[in-house]
C-alpha cells in the first residue's frame, strides 16, 4: 500500500514534469481572440476544426518543433478556404520548414485535391481531373492540338512515365495537358522550396504541379483559388490576419536533418519539450494583435 510520503513524492514528480508539446498549442487555441476568429470563419464547425489542429500537432514530431503560432496561422488559411488539414485526406497540409535564421516554422500548402475542390465550388467547371500515366498507356500526345490518347488496357507496368490533366468548363472550353516524368523533375528542381512533400508523396505533388499550372494559365480562378495560389507562392507568417499579413521573404529548407519523434512513443526530444515549455508563455496583447477580431 502506498504511504503518504510516496503519494506526496508522486504528486511532486507529476507536477514538476515538463508539459507536453500539445500544451503550448492548446494554450493559444484557448485564447478568446483566436476562438472568436475561428468561430467567425467556421461557425459551429470551429471546435471540430480546432481539435483537428491539436491532433495534427500531436501526431507530427516535426510540427512540434515549429513555433506553435505559425502552425495555427497556417491552419487558419485552410479554415478560410474551408478545407480540412487531415494529412490522410490530401486537401491541405501544414508543412514544417526551417528558415535562414534557424527558426522552425509551419507553412500552408494546398494539395491537388484542394485545387480540384476549389475549382468545383466555382460552378464553372463541368469536369476536372488529373492522373498518372503508366508505361504502355500513352498512345499519342500532340502538344499543339492537345490530342491525348491513353489506352489503360495496354498498361505494361506500374512504372509512371507522366501525368495528364484535363478540365472542361460549362461554356464548353476544354484544356488538356500532359507532363512527362522528366518535365516534372525539372520543375521540382527549379521551383520546389523543399523536398518534404515530394519525399512523402511524390505522385500527389506531381499531380498538384500539373493541375496548379493548368488552372493558373487557362482556368477560371475564383477569389478563393487566387488566395490559395498566392498563399503558396510566398511563405507567410501571421497569414490568419485578414489585413496587412507579414511576408517572410526568405529561402527555406525542410526539417529533415534532425530525428523525429520516437517511433514507438511518438514523443519529441527533451530539447524540443523545453522549447515548447518556453513557447507556451504568450503575451495576450501579442495574440490579440495577430488574431483579434476585425
Amino acid at each position: 500500500m502506498a504511504t503518504n510520503a510516496s503519494l506526496k513524492n508522486q504528486l511532486q514528480n507529476s507536477t514538476s514534469k515538463t508539459p507536453s508539446p500539445t500544451a503550448a498549442i492548446k494554450s493559444i487555441l484557448d485564447s478568446p481572440s483566436i476562438k472568436k476568429r475561428f468561430e467567425e470563419i467556421l461557425d459551429k464547425r470551429a471546435p471540430q476544426f480546432m481539435s483537428s489542429i491539436v491532433n495534427l500537432y500531436a501526431s507530427d514530431g516535426y510540427l512540434q518543433k515549429c513555433e506553435p503560432m505559425s502552425v495555427i496561422s497556417s491552419a487558419m488559411v485552410a479554415a478560410t478556404l474551408d478545407l480540412p488539414i487531415d494529412k490522410n485526406l490530401g486537401y491541405a497540409w501544414v508543412v514544417p520548414y526551417k528558415d535562414k535564421s534557424g527558426r522552425q516554422i509551419a507553412q500552408f500548402q494546398l494539395g491537388y485535391k484542394g485545387y480540384i475542390q476549389l475549382a468545383l465550388r466555382t460552378a464553372k467547371y463541368k469536369a476536372i481531373n488529373v492522373l498518372e500515366v503508366h508505361q504502355g498507356e500513352l498512345q499519342k500526345w500532340n502538344p499543339l492540338t492537345e490530342e491525348l490518347i491513353i489506352d489503360f488496357e495496354k498498361k505494361k507496368s506500374d512504372s509512371i512515365i507522366g501525368y495528364a490533366g484535363y478540365f472542361e468548363l460549362i461554356n464548353g472550353f476544354r484544356k488538356t495537358v500532359y507532363w512527362t516524368k522528366e518535365q516534372i523533375e525539372a520543375h521540382r528542381k527549379k521551383f520546389s522550396k523543399s523536398d518534404f512533400g515530394w519525399k512523402n508523396d511524390y505522385d500527389a505533388m506531381a499531380k498538384k504541379t500539373v493541375i496548379r499550372n493548368m488552372l493558373s494559365k487557362w482556368g477560371i480562378l475564383s477569389i478563393e483559388m487566387q488566395q490559395a495560389y498566392n498563399e503558396e507562392s510566398e511563405p507567410q507568417e501571421n497569414v490568419a490576419a485578414e489585413t496587412n499579413p507579414v511576408v517572410i521573404d526568405t529561402d527555406f529548407q525542410v526539417i529533415d536533418d534532425e530525428p523525429g519523434p520516437d517511433s514507438e512513443t511518438n514523443e519529441p526530444s527533451e530539447e524540443s519539450q523545453v522549447d515548447h515549455q518556453a513557447s507556451a508563455e504568450f503575451d495576450p496583447a501579442e495574440i490579440d494583435s495577430l488574431f483579434g477580431s476585425r
